[in-house]
């Protein structure tokens, strides 16, 4: 059984290749499969892009896809960056123009204010029309500043009071622990054998 995965994003790639191989899976991601027309991420939630993507994918090349939408929500900005976050402060944005924009908004608010969830779901979809979804949270607040070199996007300054670190400070093996990401896959995992068996058969 052929699995698509819908990014180009090499440690997707490889984070999401571990759930299928066990499975005996044979996985491609958009990296191998030449020009497909991409699948705009125009949702109101994480959830309506990654089924759009999911299905869209699917549909493209006739194989299972899986799909995932991700980002930050921040309490006292109702939620934002939201599905926005990738493209937060303009369309061609940096990482660090997106963390700035966010210090900006959230400057002169004390820790309480300050509470965010980086939030991953995750959909497969089968060509038949078959879905499974899953989601993943992990609870934080935005630093003041940013803290570490390691991770991407808003890790600098998402920081875990519990660990007394940001998610840039973690290790590889910490952050898949704890992450949003991390949490979906494994919301995922128990469920895919039935699924693949379900759309297989």
């Amino acid at each position: 059984m052929k699995i698509v995965l819908a990014t180009k994003n090499k440690g997707k790639i490889a984070e999401f290749s571990g759930l299928f191989r066990p499975l005996g899976c044979e996985v491609v991601s958009l990296l191998d499969l030449g020009d497909i027309p991409t699948v705009a991420e125009d949702g109101a939630t994480f959830l309506d892009n990654a089924v759009k993507k999911a299905k869209g994918y699917s549909q493209a090349t006739g194989l299972i896809a899986l799909a995932d939408d991700s980002g930050l929500e921040v309490d006292a900005l109702g939620g934002a960056p939201g599905v926005h976050s990738a493209r937060y402060a303009g369309p061609e944005a940096t990482d660090e123009e997106n963390n700035a924009k966010l210090l900006r908004e959230l400057e002169g608010m004390g820790p309480e204010q300050r509470t965010c969830r980086f939030k991953c779901v995750l959909a497969l979809y089968a060509p038949g029309g078959e879905l499974l979804t899953a989601e993943g949270a992990c609870e934080g607040v935005v630093a003041e500043q940013p803290l570490g070199d390691g991770g991407f996007g808003y890790d600098p300054i998402f920081y875990i009071p519990e660990l007394g670190r940001s998610m840039a400070q973690l290790t590889p093996e910490e952050k898949n622990r704890i992450s949003h990401r991390g949490r979906a896959i494994r919301e995922l995992e128990p469920r895919l054998r039935d699924f693949l068996a379900k759309v297989g058969g």
